[in-house]
């Protein structure tokens, strides 16, 4: 489209997507360690993960490498925080 190299293109696109992904593990890790998700929004994450599994399919179906290792690593995170999400408030509300 701007006549950039393809590696420049794909070095920016792998750098981007390393970093909003790498974004969301403090908050798996916290979410984690304190066997805690009552301030998570589960809408939130559900909507945020139907997005990222969008796309993850947009990456496949243009054949974009970097949407689809950031987004899958994403939607592992995601996944792991809806998880978390229904897992800790279910055994929180029994106490």
């Amino acid at each position: 489209m701007f006549g950039v190299d393809p590696f420049f293109s794909d070095l920016s696109g792998y750098a981007a997507g390393f970093l909003t992904t790498v974004a969301f593990l403090p908050q798996v890790l916290k979410t984690y360690r304190s066997r805690s998700a009552r301030d998570i929004s589960l809408v939130m994450y559900l909507v945020f993960t139907a997005g990222i599994l969008l796309w993850l399919a947009h990456g496949l179906f243009v054949g974009s490498g970097p949407v689809v290792a950031a987004n899958s690593v994403g939607l592992v995170l995601s996944g792991a925080m809806l998880v978390m999400k229904i897992v800790f408030d279910r055994t929180g509300s029994k106490k």
